[in-house]
């Protein structure tokens, strides 16, 4: 969606549809509960991170950081993920040498960051089947969204918010709710991304730029302070990008796009001369679909999530668990 929420007279309008969206979304997750619907388990413990809302909220950097937290473990990790904006007919790998259009934007950034197998495709039962067949070793999937994906059976619920919260408390298509906040009673844990929610907080840090035609060449903030400087953001909340580039010092002059905007070089033009007007900063979501494009003023900023430690304490008591069920066996 374009919009976080509709407001005023136009959501009010939409209510009905919110209901009967509502009344569907109860109704097939009823389903699944009584089993007249099917699902199925992969057979190794699966984590599911995802949100009630419409949009991202943080969801792929707290699945980089689980990657990294289970291999640190000594589990064999592996990630779905359906690759949103693009059209996967079969299960597949998704690798740092695929256009964005093939997998989506996400799943390159998991390949390039995690050192994990990721996998892409609608049905994630499908998926995750197809991954292990590649990949014997994974004992463990990370899911990539797929709160509402019931077909596929999950050990582990991690439901992550952000500061927009609940926007206008509707269900779509009049609010941002896949599913009503009520939903958040059933997860297994909550991740507050600065959201107005109790939960295991977390924040996104990053404050190294990368140039886009030479990835060795590495600047600080200080190097774009006190300039002139375009921002560049096609994600949930664009204006997460906004914020903490003023927090690292950068007044930059935004240009926010839609979640999963599919990027042309012109579209980072603003009007200047190709290549050579005032410095473009960018996410790593967004990089990863501009790479055949790259111009020597195109800078990317990763970010690394970190967690509460009290979150990593408790999913090591819940992985204990699985391991201890996976002996009993």
């Amino acid at each position: 969606m374009r919009h976080w929420y509709r407001r005023g007279l136009l959501a009010w309008l939409l209510w009905p549809a919110s209901l009967a969206y509502g009344f569907v979304a109860a109704l097939r997750r009823l389903a699944y509960r009584i089993h007249v619907l099917k699902s199925e388990h992969p057979g190794i413990p699966v984590i599911v991170v995802g949100n009630i809302t419409a949009g991202g909220s943080g969801k792929t950097p707290l699945v980089l950081w689980l990657a990294e937290f289970l291999r640190g473990k000594g589990w064999h990790p592996g990630i779905v993920s359906r690759g949103y904006g693009a059209r996967v007919e079969v299960p597949r790998a998704a690798t740092i040498a695929d256009e964005a259009s093939a997998v989506g934007d996400e799943p390159i950034m998991l390949s390039r960051r995690s050192g994990c197998p990721v996998w892409v495709g609608a049905n994630r039962v499908a998926v995750i089947r197809a991954l292990r067949a590649a990949h014997p070793e994974v004992d463990i999937v990370v899911l990539d969204d797929g709160l509402q994906h019931y077909r596929l059976r999950r050990d582990l619920e991690i439901a992550v918010l952000d500061a927009r919260g609940f926007g206008n408390g509707f269900l779509l298509p009049a609010g941002p709710l896949r599913e009503p906040r009520s939903r958040l009673r059933s997860v297994d844990a909550v991740v507050s991304h600065d959201a107005p929610v109790e939960g295991y907080a977390m924040k996104l840090h990053g404050s190294e730029f990368h140039r886009m035609t030479d990835a060795t060449d590495r600047r600080g903030p200080d190097a774009f302070a006190g300039q002139k400087v375009h921002a560049a953001a096609g994600i949930g909340d664009p204006g997460r990008f906004f914020r903490h580039l003023a927090r690292l010092g950068i007044a930059a002059i935004e240009h926010p796009f839609p979640d999963h905007h599919a990027f042309r070089a012109e579209d980072l033009d603003f009007g200047e001369r190709p290549g050579e007007g005032a410095p473009v900063l960018l996410t790593e979501k967004d990089a990863v679909k501009l790479r055949r494009f790259a111009r020597p003023n195109w800078w990317v900023l990763p970010v690394t999530a970190q967690v509460d430690p009290a979150f990593g304490d408790w999913l090591i008591r819940r992985l204990d668990e699985f391991r201890r069920r996976s002996k009993a066996a």
